[in-house]
Formats: structure tokens, C-alpha cells, sequence
């Protein structure tokens, strides 16, 4: 499939994001009226809503609703999944969901997103339970985060997680690249603020890192993408200032990592 095509779906997105963006209450929980939430379908697209080791605003730790887990919601899920049924055969919801680790709930869906994620921690509970989720089969794509100390904080929470886990860099040949389109010349992707400063890159993240944590099969069960935001060029793909090029690539490697998830 030509890059072009990827181009006319995100002008297509824009439109029709436009109209679901208007049909928004506000409110940014875990759903609402205008969003069909009980529709059957074999993707689902989930966020994770995880716990913060930053204080909140009134003191303290624990969940800051509408914070660190919830950047660039429900834009970028939802332009996403126009892109997705665009380009793809996928049948996916056309709604975004948000899930916790309180539950066994997010063993319903075996695909989760989260970003910013060098502000989560987990409870002995919650570590326990995304752990047994990512070993039985399900996959974490984490994005959205940038530099040296956002690396060892995402890693600190990741310990708790997969105390074990081991961390690569992805190659180009990499299977994971290769499901839909065939990304072999990757760029860092970065977010709005390259529109008003011409940067690609935040703090000190000046070189993209194509990552992942494998389980013992060789299965990649978390794909990290750090020192880049593809879910700003998500969001923000129907800005004619923000550039194309990386909003395709954006899209591109993110439906690459669904197929893979779902395939493998």
C-alpha cells in the first residue's frame, strides 16, 4: 500500500474525527453516551489508565484522572481507528476504552496502549496482574515518553512488572515491522511542539529507540517507543503545520504492531 494512501485516510480522518470530536460531553472517564461501547467486534482499542508515582495536586500518590495516562485522549485512539478501519479489514470498534489493573477486566482485551509511562507505578496487585496479562498472551505498546531519567523511571515501574525483563532494539528486519507495511527507514516522531519549535526531539531524547521486551518464546509482548510521540501525530494529523511524513509513519507502525499483536 503507497504512503499516499495513508495520506488520503488521515484527511479522510479528519473529517470524520471532527464530527466525533463534536459529539464530546467533556467528560473524560470511562465512556459515554454517544460512545458504543457494547459493540462486538475482534479489536478493540484500550488505554491504559495506570497509578502515578507524582503527587497529585492535592497531595499525596495514586490514580490522577485525566493526567499522565490520558495524553492526547480521546483524539489520537479515535483518529487512529478511523485511519485503521480506512486502511485495513481489521473489524474494529470505532470507540476508544480505557482499562484499569483493578480487574480482571483487561484480560478481555489483548491489546493495550499507554503512554507518559515514566510516571506509572503498580501496587504488588496491579504488577501481578499485568504481568500474568502480557505472559498469556496479551501486548503493550508504550509511547509518549523522552530521555535518559523517563527511561529509568519507565524502567522502575517496568521491574515491578518483569522483574527479569531484558530490553532490545529492534532492527529493521524485525518481524514486528513488517506485518502491513514494511518500515525499514524509521525517523523519530515527534510531537506538536515541532509546529512552533522545529525540534523533533524533547528533553534529552535526541535519538529515537525502537524497543521491545520479549517472553520466553521470543514473542514481543511490549513494544516501547521512546524518545518519540506517536500519539500526538495521531492527534494531530489533521493540522495542515504539522508535517505529513511523520504522521503516515506514525500510522503505519502503529497498525504494523496491531497485526502483530493480533497475529502473534
Amino acid at each position: 500500500m503507497k504512503c499516499t494512501h495513508i495520506a488520503l485516510a488521515i484527511l479522510a480522518a479528519s473529517a470524520g474525527c471532527a464530527a466525533l470530536w463534536a459529539q464530546r460531553t467533556g467528560d473524560f472517564g470511562f465512556g459515554n453516551d454517544d460512545s458504543p461501547t457494547n459493540v462486538k467486534a475482534e479489536f478493540y482499542w484500550s488505554r491504559l489508565a495506570y497509578s502515578t508515582n507524582i503527587a497529585s495536586n492535592f497531595g499525596g500518590y495514586g490514580h490522577r484522572w485525566r493526567s499522565s495516562w490520558s495524553r492526547d485522549y480521546p483524539k489520537a485512539d479515535r483518529q487512529f481507528l478511523i485511519a485503521m478501519h480506512r486502511l485495513t479489514r481489521i473489524d474494529g470498534r470505532p470507540t476508544e476504552q480505557v482499562v484499569t489493573l483493578d480487574s480482571d477486566e483487561i484480560f478481555n482485551y489483548p491489546w493495550i496502549y499507554a503512554v507518559q509511562v515514566e510516571s506509572w507505578t503498580f501496587s504488588e496487585k496491579e504488577a501481578k496482574r499485568l504481568r500474568e496479562y502480557l505472559l498469556k498472551g496479551g501486548f503493550l505498546m508504550v509511547d509518549d515518553f523522552h530521555g535518559t531519567e523517563d527511561w529509568e523511571n519507565f524502567m522502575n515501574g517496568m521491574r515491578l512488572v518483569l522483574p527479569d525483563a531484558e530490553v532490545e532494539d529492534l532492527q529493521s528486519g524485525d518481524e514486528i515491522f513488517h506485518t502491513l507495511y514494511d518500515i525499514d527507514d524509521k525517523m523519530q516522531i515527534p510531537g506538536e511542539q515541532y509546529v512552533w519549535t522545529g525540534r523533533t526531539y524533547e528533553k534529552d531524547g535526541y535519538q529515537p529507540k525502537w524497543r521491545a521486551i520479549r517472553d520466553s518464546k521470543g514473542r514481543i509482548i511490549v513494544a516501547i517507543c521512546h524518545n518519540m510521540h506517536l500519539g500526538d501525530a495521531w492527534e494531530w494529523a489533521d493540522d495542515p503545520n504539522y508535517p505529513e511524513t511523520f504522521a503516515s509513519m506514525a500510522f503505519r507502525v502503529g497498525l504494523d504492531y496491531i497485526l502483530y499483536g493480533m497475529t502473534h
